[in-house]
């Protein structure tokens, strides 16, 4: 189970990222890079956006990742789902943010308007738990990977 989730994680360049301040939940799709444990994911956003004041007043977020893409519409009996528990982290090292940035524009060249902006910002979320839902009711649930 554990490597179906790294493997889905990895394997997937899109996300919904789940904030929440003030008890008010916000959702964002958005593109990703994971490191190679599947682990921890590097996203960029600009600083000004709702999302992004989010993370900086509650860390705490909830990631998705899912392979409904994969499946016929009619037939989606057997699409998987992990659903993350993380926490939000800035990345100071400018070393680090280059190198981040470098593979987040090899696996989303989409992303080289918004990078290139001045408030944009890189960062991670470092996941803590995962919950893994293949098809309609088979669950599976880890503190760690």
């Amino acid at each position: 189970m554990v490597e179906k989730i790294k493997s889905l994680i990895r394997g997937k360049g899109t996300c919904v990222l789940a904030t929440a301040t003030d008890g008010e939940p916000h959702s964002s799709l958005m593109s990703y890079v994971a490191d190679d444990d599947g682990t921890i994911i590097y996203m960029i956003s600009l600083k000004g956006t709702r999302k992004y004041e989010n993370l900086l007043e509650n860390p705490r977020v909830s990631l998705l990742f899912d392979t409904r893409d994969e499946s016929v519409a009619r037939d989606r009996r057997n699409v998987r789902a992990v659903t993350a528990r993380g926490i939000f982290q800035p990345i100071a090292d400018g070393a680090t943010k280059r190198d981040v940035l470098a593979k987040l524009l090899a696996r989303h060249p989409q992303l080289r308007e918004l990078a290139d902006r001045p408030e944009s910002e890189i960062f991670q979320v470092k996941m803590v738990s995962f919950e893994l839902l293949e098809g309609v009711s088979e669950a599976y649930f880890f503190d760690r990977l």
